[in-house]
């Protein structure tokens, strides 16, 4: 232990600098969905919601309502709050590392996304996706976060084990060791009952608050393409106070200015 400790080193917020393969439950246990009474289900995501916050525009002097939704405190972690803060291990270019989220907070924003399990089926494919478009991301200022409850030395090994053979090869960001299940947990996303992760996927803005959450069952991939256009429409409607994104959007597209006249603009192009 002292050796590993001696071999890790805290990571940078201004750029993330760099046991065995763990069994996994049965390919049934997988599809199970998560009970409607725990107290993690993904249903509980949805309380909370309190208020719509008033916003001035820099363009007017009149005060509009912003869509930009504030959770209650004790609801965490919820859209509109901020990301519960973690420090742990990691795996980077194959070196262990520590990451901690809040490292983050006024430099970057953070694509931290979870997963269930090392050496299993959907979530190479994820994994990968994510880090083959990861300069895209660099060049939006954002972070990309990987997450499993399984260990370093897990994590490593997969990494060390080539794609063609159902590992990871290198990637362009770290994965997260939840060993302990804490972050899983303090996210929402943990199924108490198999101690593995939803595929929950938190986009976490330069604040440090959470801006957009998905949670898909075990079997169902997420899409990277659809990460990255939410990504843009954020960054567009924060750096854009009075103006929203409608269904779709995609940067050069056309916005909305949420207010019942000024809406007609973008209705009556449509």
């Amino acid at each position: 232990m002292a050796s590993l400790a001696s071999s890790t080193t805290l990571i940078s917020s201004a750029r993330v600098l760099p046991s065995k393969p763990s069994l996994f439950s049965p390919a049934a246990s997988f599809l199970r969905t998560l009970p409607s009474s725990s107290a993690s289900s993904p249903s509980s995501l949805c309380s909370g919601f309190s208020r719509i916050v008033p916003l001035t525009s820099n363009n007017s002097s009149s005060t509009r309502r912003s869509f930009a939704v504030k959770a209650q405190a004790d609801d965490l972690p919820l859209v509109g709050n901020k990301a519960p803060d973690f420090e742990a291990e990691a795996v980077f270019d194959q070196e262990f590392i520590k990451v901690k989220l809040s490292e983050y907070i006024g430099k970057k924003y953070v694509i931290l996304f979870f997963y269930p399990l090392d050496f299993t089926f959907v979530c190479p494919t994820e994994i990968t996706a994510f880090s083959d478009r990861y300069a895209e991301f660099e060049k939006l200022n954002t972070e990309v976060l990987g997450v499993s409850v399984d260990s370093v030395f897990s994590h490593l090994a997969w990494v060390q084990t080539d794609r063609k053979s159902g590992g990871l090869g290198d990637l362009n960001y770290p994965l997260v060791s939840d060993i302990t299940k804490s972050i899983s947990k303090s996210f929402g996303v943990l199924i108490p009952d198999q101690g593995i992760a939803l595929r929950g996927l938190f986009i976490i803005d330069k604040e440090g608050v959470i801006q957009h959450s998905t949670i898909n069952n075990l079997g169902i991939g997420r899409s990277v393409d659809e990460t990255m256009r939410t990504l843009q429409a954020l960054q567009y409607v924060q750096e854009n106070p009075d103006e929203v994104c409608p269904a779709g959007w995609k940067p050069g597209e056309k916005s909305m200015k949420p207010d019942p006249k000024l809406s007609k603009e973008y209705f009556s192009a449509i």
